[in-house]
């Protein structure tokens, strides 16, 4: 609750509830603060109990922190609950190397295929170039100009 907190910001409110309360009733205040949490505490957890005991026993390991949709996706995507198989495919996805090979073929040079390629994105890709013909291959080295012939010009784009 008070994680973001520093050490300034915890001496300002310490000094501004002594100015504001005085010295005189600043214990009292701090037990009454202190019993009213506990209070609050007390009552949510009995809530808590309450609704987990009305849901029955098939909720029994029902925790409120994963109505919190951050956690619900990690739980439901991250840990261990593979039967959309997002493991592997995670697993298989080397970023590193695929920005590797578009360098390579933005420079030109030809990348040499590895055992660590992913079958899903060669056959992906292989079916994307046999589909369209007219698909240009990224792996090949790009046609020299004549020297005399000058660039096409858009003026849209300067």
């Amino acid at each position: 609750m008070f994680n973001d907190i520093g050490a300034l910001e915890l001496l300002t409110l310490v000094v501004l509830a002594v100015l504001v309360f005085g010295p005189e009733k600043l214990p009292k205040v701090i037990q009454d603060v202190t019993r009213t949490i506990r209070k609050i505490r007390e009552f949510s957890d009995s809530a808590k109990e309450d609704i987990r005991s009305e849901l029955g026993p098939q909720f029994k390991d029902f925790e409120f922190e994963d109505l919190n949709p951050k956690t619900f996706v990690r739980k439901q995507l991250m840990d261990g609950n593979d039967d959309l198989g997002l493991k592997e495919i995670r697993e298989s996805f080397d970023l590193r190397k695929e920005m590797a090979d578009v360098t390579d073929a933005v420079n030109g040079r030809e990348s040499a295929p590895s055992a660590s390629a992913t079958g899903a994105a060669a056959a992906s890709a292989a079916g994307a170039a046999a589909g369209s013909g007219s698909a240009p291959d990224l792996l090949k080295k790009p046609a020299q100009p004549v020297k005399d012939e000058r660039p096409p010009f858009d003026a849209d784009a300067t």
